[in-house]
């Protein structure tokens, strides 16, 4: 039961936008099962660092220790190297509790107010102190960005002085959303928009006017040469545009436009917390997913060796 050429189906990605934490693509030839699950898997499955294990020594800020630690391990880390970690659970190099070559990274905080003035304790005071094999990059997302203000976490008057070590980790945001890489992953079908022109020709400049204004999203305009309703840009309807069709029912012309969302044609929209540039969440969670596919393969060609899994994918 091969698949023959004419139903192989072959994505492709074109990318509209590309910065550090924002980028924007068209994702073609497949459907919204497959979308779906690259998403799913930007969000939830791709690998970040982030603090886990907190050991706190010294603390007689006001806050609680369970506060301090909770802090810290919502900071965004720089996680380029994540996908070469092992995950603590399956590390049989350690025992858990301490820095690690393959599973964790140390950090050390230890500051104490000795002056008049409150003392701000920022992502600028954790020092990295134990790293991994091949391991580097590691540190606080605010600290790359000069344009932007170190991350406060107490606050210490006179006297008082918090000493911390803390570990960093792998995970996924299935695991905790600390570890998610991203801020948000949409995406939408693209949509086919088509005007039965013989009910509009029945509609007088007015009605023509108040249709188009009914579109929140300003996706349509009269032609001034041909008086005509035209479709500005598809992708800027959006399912809150059904105030159109609720329009043209108003007007007696129901049919007036068609909406038909496309079944192999999606735009994705990805923004990223800075613990991994976009392209890189892109490609990671590529590779997640492939490695999902091979790990149910085998059982696939137990089942029924005649089935071509390789022109599937």
């Amino acid at each position: 039961m091969g698949t023959s050429e004419s139903e192989k189906r072959y994505p492709q990605v074109k990318i509209r936008q590309w910065e550090d934490e924002y980028m924007k693509f068209d994702l073609y030839g497949t459907d919204v099962s497959i979308a779906n699950a690259l998403r799913r898997v930007m969000i939830a499955e791709v690998p970040t660092l982030a603090i886990e294990l907190v050991d706190i020594e010294s603390n007689s800020s006001c806050l609680a220790d369970e506060m301090v630690a909770h802090r810290l391990g919502l900071l965004p880390l720089i996680s380029h190297s994540a996908m070469k970690m092992i995950m603590s659970r399956d590390c049989h190099n350690c025992d858990g509790d301490g820095p690690c070559d393959f599973c964790s990274v140390e950090f050390q905080l230890n500051v104490m107010c000795t002056g008049e003035q409150t003392l701000d304790v920022t992502t600028n005071d954790l020092i990295l102190t134990s790293t991994g094999i091949g391991i580097s990059d590691v540190e606080p997302v605010s600290r790359t960005k000069p344009e932007s203000p170190p991350i406060t976490l107490a606050k210490l008057s006179k006297g008082q002085q918090l000493k911390i070590r803390c570990l960093a980790r792998k995970g996924i945001g299935k695991d905790h959303a600390k570890f998610s890489p991203a801020c948000t992953v949409t995406f939408f079908a693209m949509p086919h928009i088509h005007i039965n022109y013989d009910l509009a020709k029945n509609l007088t400049i007015q009605q023509k006017k108040d249709f188009i204004e009914s579109s929140p999203t300003n996706a349509f305009q009269l032609n001034p040469d041909t008086q005509q309703i035209e479709v500005i840009n598809p992708e800027l309807y959006s399912s809150c545009d059904g105030e159109i069709l609720r329009q043209a029912e108003m007007m007696d012309v129901p049919g007036l436009v068609t909406v038909i969302p496309s079944d192999d044609h999606f735009i994705f929209t990805v923004e990223t917390t800075g613990a991994i540039k976009s392209h890189e969440l892109f490609l990671n969670a590529i590779q997640v997913l492939r490695l999902k596919l091979d790990s149910v393969r085998p059982t696939l060609n137990d089942n029924d060796e005649s089935i071509d899994y390789d022109n599937h994918m």
